[in-house]
């Protein structure tokens, strides 16, 4: 045999070893090569997706917190203003009560004692009657001489 035939066998062989390989391992190698490179560079974007999302919500988070901070003092001011407001109320109220009953006490007063002038107007025109009978020795009219009483009383 020749070099020629051996070498173009070789030559051929090597060929068409070339094209198995590159039809059946290199393009698969390389399509799963890109796949995975690809899957990678998804990954790692989806993490820096994700750390920067971690990111706004941290914020997101922190502006919340302050917010509610804010809102939970606002809360607390009206709490404090309205209980302060409510106990003004209340001091109002129970001055406006304790006038009433004052005043209440006070006409009540007034009429117990008009109610004992009455009383000791009678007695005094009993006592009267009875000191006029005792004086004269006879009996009065309680009836008839009550009216002319009375006016004495009053003018006293």
């Amino acid at each position: 045999m020749s070099i020629t035939i051996t070498l173009f066998g070789q030559i051929l062989t090597f060929l068409v070893l070339v094209l198995f390989l590159q039809k059946f391992l290199w393009v698969p190698i390389t399509d799963m090569m890109e796949n995975r490179t690809k899957r990678i560079a998804d990954g790692l974007a989806a993490a820096e997706r994700g750390t920067h999302e971690l990111e706004l919500a941290q914020q997101r988070s922190a502006n919340l917190l302050r917010e509610g901070k804010k809102e939970a003092s606002n809360v607390i001011t009206l709490a404090n203003t309205r209980a302060t407001e409510i106990i003004e109320e209340a001091k109002k109220q129970g001055s406006i009560e304790g006038k009433r009953q004052i005043e209440k006490a006070l006409g009540e007063r007034e009429q117990e004692i008009n109610r004992l002038k009455a009383d000791l107007r009678e007695q005094f025109v009993d006592l009267t009657v009875a000191a006029a009978e005792k004086v004269l020795e006879r009996e009065i009219d309680p009836a008839a001489h009550g009216e002319f009483l009375n006016q004495m009383i009053k003018k006293l």
